[in-house]
């Protein structure tokens, strides 16, 4: 499934429950959502610990949920605005690209 088929997924979701909420609040859905995902990246380094099973695969498969979370809340706020979410990471990396030309 391409991002914008995954944005347009998210966009009926959120529709279908009771809509967007306003931007401030997606924004905080949004930190949050990297706040969580920052935890389980800590742990994963070791700088964190959390009373988990010494299996490393549970701590990146809470790294793979974290993501996916922050994702999401992502795109709401993107969804939210109308941002055609695929031209912008497209422009971001054109962005790069340039810049490590100059480098």
């Amino acid at each position: 499934m391409e991002l914008a088929e995954l944005a347009a997924e998210v966009d009926t979701f959120i529709n279908n429950h009771g809509g967007y909420w306003k931007p401030e609040w997606l924004l905080s859905a949004l930190t949050e959502e990297l706040g969580e995902l920052s935890r389980a990246l800590q742990t994963f380094a070791g700088i964190r610990e959390k009373n988990l099973p010494s299996d490393s695969s549970f701590i990146k498969d809470e790294i793979q949920e974290e993501s996916g979370d922050l994702l999401f809340a992502l795109l709401c706020l993107t969804n939210y605005f109308k941002i055609d979410v695929e031209k912008a990471l497209l422009n971001t990396l054109k962005k790069y690209k340039a810049r490590d030309l100059d480098t």
